[in-house]
């Protein structure tokens, strides 16, 4: 029942999401079908096996960068009343379109999740910090920022990245076990850069 009503969400997101200002090089469609895709793989291995949970998840994935459209500060309170709007033609019961708005909420940085299904979105929104891919990533978050003010050289880049990631932590058993190690990595990795 849940997996033709997603594709159906999925379309109708991607589609708007085709809108987004081309120089969100990181808050891409691309990082939100990631970010989509890590909910699903950590919540099997965290056992969420209930379809309707794992459908809510999905959906607040597929939602949680939507209001980039529109804004950057703040844009998950956007989100949600992107998916507000959106959330009638779907059937979404009042307790269910709480849960998918407490989740994309709780990806707000400094997150504080308060659900399983709000930790996992946590972690799978900054599972890139502990891949091989990080580097890749992180320099289309960079770029991002730059195009937006929010850093104006490399030095500043580098000092948010180090903060950052020293003050990061992870929720869910599965994404300490299997991301911690390489995000200590890159840790070590900015900390020498920025010593030498």
């Amino acid at each position: 029942m849940y997996k033709n009503l997603f594709l159906q969400i999925k379309e109708n997101i991607v589609l708007k999401l085709g809108a987004l200002n081309k120089n969100l090089s990181y808050h891409s469609i691309a990082h939100t079908l990631d970010v989509t895709e890590q909910c699903e793989r950590i919540a099997l291995s965290e056992n969420i096996s209930d379809a309707q949970d794992l459908f809510l998840l999905k959906t607040a994935a597929l939602y949680h960068d939507s209001g980039f459209l529109f804004t950057y500060q703040n844009h998950e309170e956007k989100s949600c009343g992107i998916f507000k709007e959106d959330a009638a033609r779907y059937g979404f019961s009042e307790d269910n379109i709480g849960v998918i708005c407490g989740i994309i909420m709780a990806t707000k940085i400094p997150q504080t999740p308060l659900t399983k299904l709000e930790m996992i979105i946590c972690d799978a929104d900054l599972d890139y910090l502990g891949r091989e891919d990080f580097l890749l990533i992180s320099s289309n978050l960079q770029r991002e920022f730059l195009e937006y003010g929010i850093i104006k050289n490399n030095k500043e880049w580098e000092q948010i990245q180090l903060n950052f990631l020293a003050n990061h932590k992870y929720f869910t058993a599965t994404s300490l076990k299997e991301r911690n190690t390489v995000k200590q990595k890159h840790l070590d990795a900015i900390r020498e850069l920025m010593q030498g």
